[in-house]
């Protein structure tokens, strides 16, 4: 089967079209994403109304691009265009003026294409982002009448390791670890395993905020730029001298907020105030200061991840540690975190970084194993808060 899938919960407009095979083998006809980060660098962070905005813009364009990588894309040589299904796409597509002025003259110009199924990410993430995709997916469904299964962006960072890894032992301890989202779930089984019980329970979260946030807001701080992430991996990695810290004695140590706990929640917020107050002390802000907080920063939160992720899989007698999410992508983090688990003798799956950021790839995956559970329209919504289960 052909599924197309539409990831939209950020910043990244995300078009895939996936061949998925009886037997759980996948083949990757296209992968489409389209960036906005020169549209939110001057805000230091995602700005939800321009994200939209911006959603609306990209997403026929990569829709196009996406099946034309497919070798899907066929000129309707008919002239012949339902009235009837006119109406009902204006009606879906009524709070995205931009996506219907778009959308219409490409359903006019282009033939249905062999696609068996759509998967739409409907949560968790930004709303106002989300409900950009779950209307387009909508519009198509409707039109081409191709059925639709609505799925959780959490769970999709989880199951994109299956692309490369189709026999996953349980139980497993998945970290999933972005701009949004720090979470350690229990991985009891996947969907097409059909025991019954639930899939997935979450072990612990983060109190305040993610991950990927502290990056950003510590890359602020030091003037770095957005995303952050990436830029103080950058830094970090030009040290030559990674222990001790070259520069410690000037800030002194960073804290590791909650690493002694006994829970497997975590909090980065106090990490985000501790830069800003060293930060405030220093003088001479070089080069040299920049690397060393970024390394301090960055080892920070991989000590606390890490902590927190092996106690579990202790504690549950994990087979598996799953990677996800786009902090995932972060080299220092995937080489410590083998380093780390190299005696507990259990499988490590994390996706190539390119898949470990937001994209439509897991959302197609995805949806693959969830392909019995499609809903009516009228069903499907958006839902920021959305919890895997």
């Amino acid at each position: 089967m052909k599924i197309l899938a539409i990831e939209t919960s950020c910043d990244d407009t995300g078009i895939a079209i996936l061949q998925a095979n009886k037997n759980g083998d996948f083949k990757i006809l296209s992968n489409i994403v389209s960036s906005q980060i020169e549209v939110h660098k001057k805000y230091g962070g995602v700005h939800p109304a321009l994200a939209k905005r911006e959603h609306q813009k990209n997403l026929v364009p990569t829709f196009i691009e996406a099946l034309k990588k497919a070798n899907l894309l066929k000129v309707n040589l008919s002239v012949f265009f339902a009235a009837a299904k006119n109406t009902e796409i204006y009606r879906i597509l009524q709070r995205e003026p931009e996506l219907l002025k778009q959308l219409l003259p490409f359903l006019k110009k282009y033939e249905k294409p062999d696609i068996d199924l759509i998967s739409v990410t409907n949560g968790p993430g930004l709303e106002p982002c989300l409900w950009v995709g779950v209307n387009f997916a909508k519009a198509l469904s409707s039109f081409w009448n191709i059925p639709i299964v609505p799925v959780n962006h959490i769970e999709s960072h989880i199951l994109v390791n299956l692309l490369e890894n189709k026999n996953i032992k349980f139980p497993a301890v998945a970290l999933v670890v972005s701009g949004g989202h720090t979470q350690i779930i229990l991985v009891k089984k996947i969907p097409a395993c059909r025991q019954a019980g639930a899939n997935y329970k979450i072990l612990g979260e983060t109190r305040d905020d993610a991950a990927g946030e502290c990056f950003d807001k510590c890359a602020k701080i030091l003037g770095l730029g957005y995303p952050g992430g990436p830029i103080i991996a950058e830094l970090a990695q030009q040290l030559k001298s990674r222990s001790p810290n070259p520069k410690a004695q000037t800030f002194g140590k960073l804290p590791r907020p909650m690493i002694g706990t006994k829970d497997y929640d975590f909090s980065f917020s106090g990490l985000k105030t501790a830069v800003l107050y060293a930060d405030r002390k220093i003088v001479k802000k070089d080069s040299a200061y920049k690397k060393a907080m970024s390394a301090e920063v960055q080892q920070a939160i991989i000590d606390v991840l890490i902590k927190k992720t092996t106690k579990a899989i202790k504690d549950f007698n994990a087979r598996s540690l799953i990677l996800g999410g786009g902090v995932s992508a972060n080299q220092e983090l995937r080489s410590q975190f083998k380093l780390k688990i190299k005696n507990l003798k259990i499988d490590f799956l994390v996706p190539e970084p390119a898949l470990s950021t937001d994209n439509a790839v897991m959302t197609a995956i995805t949806g693959y194993f969830h392909k019995n559970k499609t809903q009516a329209l009228n069903k499907i919504s958006a839902d920021g808060n959305l919890r895997i289960k």
